[in-house]
């Protein structure tokens, strides 16, 4: 077979699987497959190819017909214009995280990148850190309740040489810094998804593949977004900063639970919802009190 039939047959393969975007993972896998760039295989698609290659190739689509997202299959992702190493211990880097650092990056005061520490809670698979590290030249704390979820993130800071910029926690959510008072930026994307959703509206990819402690969000999706609020009053410093990436549907919601006064804590000011480039609800930005 040639490398070029070799290619319509895995492109034939997905679509028949109604796979989205069939024809550019078909050529994804086979370049992930052969070592060759795009240009190449178009260059040598008369080349015969041996059957080694062509079993390894069928292996992947396989996988891909069942759905299993590409980035696995692959274990790679790029995200901010780098490339990370994913596994099914963490989710896939999507574009509104890059929307949520955006905003991280253009709406920081100078003052809480200098007079405290930086969070990335529920780091995941350590894409926000890194991004914070590269842009801002400061230490950051990354933290994760999986230990695996951690192993991930920590060969991604060292692959992009952040091994002496970026410190790896393992904790249930704020625990670790209880009552410290020293973190003066969060930056969170945090499990935000109902439990309904994830079994009856998520694409398989997600719901069958991505790691349902980094979803789910319960019942209504704001759990985990409810115990940050309850311990950010006493983690952040006066006038420190938090980010939280949010769903389409719950801008309101969140915006009223940090409204709202704790008794004998400070509360948070500059409490807004920010929308993303497709007029969605995307990120809570709140300050807290000085």
């Amino acid at each position: 077979m040639q490398l070029i039939e070799l290619l319509h047959l895995g492109e034939a393969e997905l679509q028949s699987a109604q796979v989205p975007d069939y024809e550019l993972e078909a050529r994804l896998l086979l370049e992930h497959c052969t070592g060759k760039s795009r240009t190449k295989i178009y260059l040598d698609g008369g080349c015969e190819v041996q059957q080694q290659l062509i079993d390894t190739y069928l292996l992947l689509l396989e996988r891909r017909k069942k759905r299993e997202p590409i980035a696995y299959i692959l274990g790679e992702q790029e995200f901010w214009s780098l490339p990370f190493f994913v596994t099914s211990d963490v989710l896939i880097p999507r574009p509104e995280t890059e929307f949520l650092l955006d905003r991280v990056l253009a709406l920081t005061l100078p003052e809480n990148t200098h007079k405290g520490h930086i969070l990335d809670l529920c780091c995941g698979s350590g894409v926000i850190a890194t991004v914070l590290a590269k842009e801002t030249g400061k230490k950051i704390y990354a933290s994760d309740i999986s230990t695996k979820a951690l192993e991930v993130a920590n060969k991604n800071f060292t692959r992009h040489c952040l091994e002496s910029k970026v410190v790896l926690i393992q904790g249930n959510l704020l625990s670790p810094f209880s009552g410290a008072g020293i973190i003066s930026l969060v930056v969170s994307n945090p499990p935000y998804v109902s439990s309904f959703d994830i079994v009856k509206n998520l694409e398989p990819e997600v719901a069958k593949y991505e790691p349902r402690l980094a979803l789910d969000g319960g019942a209504m999706g704001l759990e985990i977004i409810k115990a940050i609020r309850e311990e950010l009053p006493v983690v952040l410093c006066p006038g420190g900063q938090c980010f939280i990436e949010i769903g389409a549907d719950q801008g309101e919601a969140v915006k009223q639970l940090f409204l709202e006064k704790r008794g004998g804590l400070a509360g948070f000011q500059q409490v807004e919802i920010l929308v993303d480039y497709a007029g969605r609800d995307r990120v809570l930005h709140a300050r807290l009190e000085n």
